[in-house]
């Protein structure tokens, strides 16, 4: 089969279409024709190097976010037949350790990830176990499907089990434009909160109000939190999501109202972030990091998603041979949803 692949660390350009032998099929595996798969910021950190997530391996095929057709089942599977349409949950875990009995699947130490410590969906075809699998409904197609993994699952457990966001609270969310973005402000009007939705152009700020944000702010005009407290009659907001990191950390803490919660994950403008730790433990305000979700939650998520109501925002699409053009596109900070490669049609 063809893949997109890197065989060392370094910029787009060593990223390459190679043949490669089909993935082999185990006894609870299915082989996914792959149709469309979405690209993340964790296929470009792990190109850059070093590989952040521990199985990682060269040479690498990334693309956590998988949607295609069953070409193949193992011989134990049941449930699952060739011709189905899935939805692939990239996060693969044991279920028999100590960790999974718990409940605490997301901290699995067997667990890997699809497109980051194993072969993902950057090629015609990927393999993975069975029960990461789910039907796509009818009227969903390939590429919607696959913006939805790794952007609704971030911001649905940022949102709810992290930061208990409730109805009639007002939430900040920055970066209007990114994917994970276009997810939460979707799922935090769904839910009844006050929106308001930070971006760096104004092109963005209307994705943001199109997608239901109630205000919408520039975030490279420094008076940025006070408009956010103009917003709220001077208190603040109850919660910022923010993944952007140190560029906008300070102003996230002093945009919240007192003992408000700073939910945060990612780090976008860089890994360390200085912040005045008086103005956080005097107003008691909480910062809350996300980690990964676990497997009921992304079940929980999937069926909401497929309720309906909610609007895939695609910035662009490529064929696997494009998939160099499509991570810089991610990185020159112009894209406004998820940009999805195509390997097969």
């Amino acid at each position: 089969m063809k893949a997109a692949l890197h065989r060392t660390h370094g910029g787009p350009e060593v990223i390459e279409v190679a043949e490669v032998p089909d993935p082999e099929v185990g006894p609870g595996d299915v082989l996914v024709e792959v149709r469309a798969a979405g690209v993340n910021r964790l296929d470009v950190l792990q190109r850059e190097g070093p590989g952040l997530v521990p199985g990682f391996a060269l040479p690498h095929i990334a693309g956590m976010d998988v949607a295609g057709v069953v070409v193949e089942v193992g011989a134990d599977v049941a449930g699952v037949a060739p011709g189905d349409r899935v939805l692939v949950n990239p996060a693969i875990v044991c279920g028999e350790c100590e960790v999974c009995r718990r409940g605490e699947d997301a901290y699995c130490p067997n667990g890997s990830v699809v497109g980051a410590s194993r072969p993902g969906g950057f090629a015609e075809r990927c393999a993975v176990p069975a029960v990461n699998v789910h039907p796509i409904p009818d009227h969903v197609d390939f590429a919607e499907a696959a913006t939805i993994p790794t952007i609704y699952s971030t911001a649905w457990r940022a949102l709810f089990p992290v930061g208990d966001l409730r109805l009639g609270e007002t939430i900040v969310i920055h970066a209007a434009g990114a994917g994970v973005s276009t997810a939460a402000i979707q799922l935090a009007k769904r839910a009844g909160a006050t929106v308001v939705a930070t971006a760096g152009s104004q092109e963005k700020l209307d994705l943001a109000t199109e997608l239901g944000a109630d205000h919408v702010l520039s975030n490279r005009d420094p008076k940025w939190v006070d408009a956010v407290r103009d917003l709220t009659d001077g208190i603040g907001a109850d919660i910022v999501f923010d993944h952007v990191g140190p560029a906008l950390f300070q102003g996230s803490l002093d945009a919240l109202r007192n003992r408000g919660r700073l939910v945060f994950c990612g780090a976008t403008t860089g890994a360390s972030a200085t912040f005045s730790l008086p103005r956080a433990y005097q107003r008691g305000l909480r910062l809350l990091g996300v980690d990964s979700y676990n497997q009921r939650e992304f079940a929980q998520m999937l069926d909401l998603y497929w309720r309906g109501g909610y609007r895939p925002v695609i910035d662009s699409e490529h064929p696997l041979e494009d998939l160099g053009a499509a991570q810089a596109r991610l990185e020159s900070g112009a894209v406004a949803g998820k940009v999805l490669i195509r390997p097969t049609a």
